[in-house]
């Protein structure tokens, strides 16, 4: 039986974003202030009261400001005066609780909190539009709070990407990031693109425009990303997953709640269980990244898609690793890119190897999620790829630092979703954004997020309507360089090479001008064949040098869970695996997923039966995409859960 042992480091419980050692949780002492407001104090009380220095719960640092609480409920200057060590209030932030409340007589027992806006997901989109939106404050003399809450241990240690990044839409939000000391320091030298055959690589016209771009960790620009934001005032609260769109009698989404904590597998409540809190807002936005759990909810629940009659979403798997190669054989700024091998004709797909700093090199393989063989393993065919002459030897001599997989949005332009809904909006590759012929979105994903502020400040300042993000998306560079590249990824429908001739044909002889817009193929769960229709593949056993097993590679990925809790990768029908899944598809779940959490074990009758390894997720989303009968559904475990990523 296959069990993962993570890596024996624990996850850190603080706000890593925090200067000081010891966290301040503002819920644990607004749970404190709330019941002193329950019972009949006087004002000079209210104003007067202080935690006493014998209490083992705080800590004065600055008596004088700590008693700067006043009864409308406003707190000042609480993350520099109180220090709580409580472990029971986890919510950390580091600027101005609005608003608290406790309503103990509702059915749903949970704190809240009130903000301007609220935004779920601490990624480049999510960051961005605090950012943007703490910006127009202090231009216009307005104070509106915001919160962003992220469900990764720290803010950046779920942010995984390629990552040659386009500056543009950062030249835009900080046009000093230079001076800023941003970790964006390597210039793309080189751009080089290869098709692979099993021993050979032919050199190909480079399709793909790096001039000015820069080779990157995107966990690192995530994690600059908020340090800049918390600087701006914006409260950030990573390890806290966000589980429930909170909806008002009128059916306007009116902010989020975060799931309860300290519940067992079986159900029950443990010692350490804690109810969810409520984070309410005038406008929320959802960044929570590709196939967001949230988001897909809100885009069923008010027909998005049919509202401007767009397309099913369409889906790739990234797999990748970072190296530390030798020193001779690296090149900063090299950027390369390849199609063919070890993929066939008919999978659309390629790798890339990309030259950071420090000797570290980016690898990895996109595969799209329509593929038709019910045999193919992903994991595995990044595994077979790294032992290709062209790629092998530069691997050799170095050693793994760091593992991990995420989906990613490869629709373009004719699947992005209307993206505004009663009291919100959808941003980031949570909507779809992604260049997929550039193979980039972080720019696009920041773009989205800081229109999305934009419109949210007019909301919220001068009283007009969040549908303006719409008609600021579209008259957007966003619109313009997603409609020019919106045939390329639906070209590839017809196998790799009519892609190629047509990719070919748009790009240098059309301009990106065609007058016609190509469609995707079926859903990515309904393109799997039946394993009748094709031959198990047979991959070659790991060397523990260039290819490595599943349990390495997840220790290099730090990933890590409470084991004893439900299990958030749940099955709508526990009967689909063993009655379709396994008789149909050969259980195509335990090759689609990178972290094998999904396997098929014996019972003791002999009959096979479907274990999740819900431990092992990497969060990528991959089974909620491809399982073909839309079986598993996704959703947030316990918050500070999943990778522990910080140079992906």
């Amino acid at each position: 039986m296959f069990r993962f042992l993570s890596s024996s480091s624990s996850l850190p419980k603080s706000n890593p974003l925090r200067n000081d050692s010891t966290t301040t949780s503002n819920l644990q002492f607004c749970r404190i202030i709330f019941s002193f407001l329950r019972n009949p104090l006087s004002h000079e009380h209210a104003h007067g009261f202080h935690p006493q220095l014998s209490d083992p719960l705080f800590s004065i640092t600055e008596a004088p400001i700590a008693r700067r609480f006043f009864q409308s409920g406003y707190l000042l200057g609480s993350s520099n005066c109180i220090r709580a060590k409580s472990n029971i209030g986890r919510l950390v932030g580091s600027g101005q609780v609005r608003s608290f409340s406790s309503d103990y007589s509702g059915s749903s027992n949970r704190e809240s909190i009130e903000y301007d806006a609220v935004i779920v997901g601490a990624g480049p989109a999510g960051l961005s539009a605090a950012i943007r939106l703490k910006q127009l404050c202090r231009e216009n003399g307005v104070d509106l709070s915001v919160c962003v809450v992220e469900k990764a241990a720290e803010v950046g240690a779920h942010a995984l990407s390629g990552n040659v990044f386009e500056p543009r839409a950062l030249d835009e939000l900080f046009p000093e990031w230079k001076q800023d000391e941003a970790p964006i320091s390597i210039p793309v030298s080189a751009d080089k693109f290869l098709f692979l055959t099993k021993n050979r690589a032919f050199s190909l016209p480079s399709p793909f425009d790096n001039k000015g771009n820069y080779v990157i960790s995107l966990s690192q620009l995530v994690r600059w990303l908020g340090k800049k934001a918390e600087e701006l005032g914006v409260e950030i609260y990573p390890g806290f997953a966000a589980s429930e769109i909170l909806y008002n009698t009128d059916h306007e989404v009116v902010g989020i709640a975060t799931n309860d904590v300290g519940i067992a597998k079986g159900g029950e409540r443990k010692e350490t269980f804690q109810r969810g809190v409520e984070l309410k807002g005038r406008v929320t936005l959802f960044a929570e990244g590709c196939r967001g759990s949230l988001s897909e909810k809100i885009i069923r629940k008010y027909n998005l898609r049919e509202k401007v009659q767009s397309q099913h979403q369409t889906y790739a798997l990234g797999i990748k690793e970072v190296w530390e190669i030798d020193d001779s054989k690296h090149q900063p700024g090299l950027v390369l890119h390849t199609v063919g091998w070890p993929l066939d004709h008919k999978t659309y797909g390629g790798s890339f190897v990309y030259h950071m700093k420090d000797r570290m090199v980016s690898i990895g393989l996109v595969v799209a999620l329509n593929y038709q063989n019910p045999y193919l393993n992903p994991y595995e065919e990044f595994q077979k790829l790294k032992h290709h002459p062209a790629i092998k030897s530069m691997l050799e001599g170095g050693n793994v630092l760091q593992y991990g997989a995420r989906t990613l949005n490869e629709g373009g332009f004719q699947s992005i979703p209307y993206p505004v809904f009663p009291g919100g909006a959808i941003i980031g590759c949570s909507a779809g954004f992604i260049n997929v012929p550039k193979i980039k979105g972080t720019h696009t994903a920041m773009k989205s997020g800081m229109l999305a502020a934009e419109t949210a400040f007019c909301v919220l300042h001068e009283g007009l309507k969040m549908e303006i993000y719409w008609d600021k998306l579209r008259n957007s560079w966003i619109w313009e360089e997603l409609y020019r590249a919106r045939n390329y990824r639906p070209a590839f429908e017809y196998g790799l090479f009519p892609g190629l001739a047509i990719c070919a044909l748009e790009r240098y002889l059309l301009r990106e001008k065609s007058p016609w817009t190509l469609k995707h193929g079926k859903p990515d769960h309904e393109s799997t064949d039946g394993a009748n229709l094709h031959a198990p593949i047979d991959y070659p056993k790991s060397d523990g040098v260039i290819s490595f097993d599943v349990p390495t590679s997840l220790y290099r990925s730090n990933t890590n869970h409470e084991h004893d809790q439900p299990v958030h990768l749940r099955l709508k029908d526990p009967r689909i695996p063993e009655l379709v899944n396994l008789p149909i598809f050969a259980g195509p779940e335990s090759r689609y997923c990178p972290a094998r959490v999904y396997e098929y074990i014996p019972d003791d009758g002999g009959q096979l039966k479907l274990q999740i390894n819900a431990q092992n997720c990497l969060h990528c989303k991959a089974c909620d995409i491809k399982d073909p009968k839309q079986n598993i559904e996704w959703t947030v475990p316990e918050g500070g859960g999943g990778p522990n990523y910080s140079v992906m």
